[in-house]
């Protein structure tokens, strides 16, 4: 009889994860290769993409880099093509490609606004519709988003809660659309407050302020929410569908 902690394993899965170039991205390349998925990673730096698949090999497993832009619908299918013709298969999305912007609304061009839209909104959406085109026998999708979707965390950023309140709302109806005819689970992590190369400067401005509203006391860690991640990629989640799981410390409730 296999073991509860099987149902958390990716042996023989092939993950693609946008983003993959630092951060969240890079992490969740490295939580999924322990977990033993084969990576295909998408980002537009070419340079520390490859650095993040290096990183991948070195955990004994097959990986594929790709630069990827993913608010332009071709780069998103030819991620997904390789990742098949490379790796074999796709079973596993992680949507954690973004772009920060922390413009007054009274100021913001429309230029401005529209290219976070199309990084965040609408580059999930162009990658899930070519991943799970690709997930034949089934597959999970995560989208990640924030949570500046659901509170005001006191910085001028319609276009980024915006676009990631917009990624909840996509996670319910690809969930489904998808769900019961597809065999693919889509859900969405909301993260709280992580320190990461976007979030630097608003960490060394505002995160002593923020502090006293997180239950925990401190801020996240990448791979806090890389577990999270690979628990609703893996099959520990496997009746799990169309949710959006906060990963904050309790910073929404207060």
């Amino acid at each position: 009889m296999n073991s509860v902690l099987d149902l958390f394993r990716l042996d023989g899965k092939v993950a693609i994860v946008t983003g993959a170039s630092s951060g969240f991205g890079a992490a969740f390349a490295e939580a999924f290769a322990q977990a033993g998925a084969d990576l295909a990673l998408g980002a537009r730096r070419a340079d520390r993409l490859e650095q993040t698949r290096e990183r991948v090999v070195a955990r004994g497993r097959r990986a594929v880099a790709v630069p990827t832009d993913v608010s332009d619908p071709a780069a998103c299918q030819a991620l997904v093509d390789a990742a098949v013709c490379e790796l074999g298969r796709v079973d596993v999305l992680i949507n954690n490609a973004g772009i920060g912007a922390a413009v007054p609304a009274l100021r913001e061009s429309p230029e401005e606004f529209r290219a976070v839209i199309d990084v965040n909104l609408n580059g999930p959406y162009w990658m899930a519709q070519a991943a799970a085109g690709a997930m034949t026998q089934g597959g999970a999708i995560i989208n990640v988003s924030s949570i500046a979707a659901i509170i005001s965390l006191g910085l001028p950023q319609a276009a980024y809660s915006a676009s990631k309140a917009g990624l909840i709302g996509l996670t319910r109806d690809l969930a489904q659309q998808w769900t019961g005819r597809r065999a693919i689970r889509v859900n969405a992590v909301l993260p709280g407050l992580f320190e990461t190369e976007m979030t630097s400067d608003w960490f060394a401005e505002k995160f002593d302020e923020q502090l006293p509203r997180i239950p925990v006391g401190r801020g996240g860690t990448a791979s806090e929410l890389a577990a999270t991640v690979l628990f609703l990629a893996s099959d520990a989640a496997s009746y799990i569908t169309g949710q959006t799981l906060v990963v904050d410390g309790g910073r929404t409730i207060l």
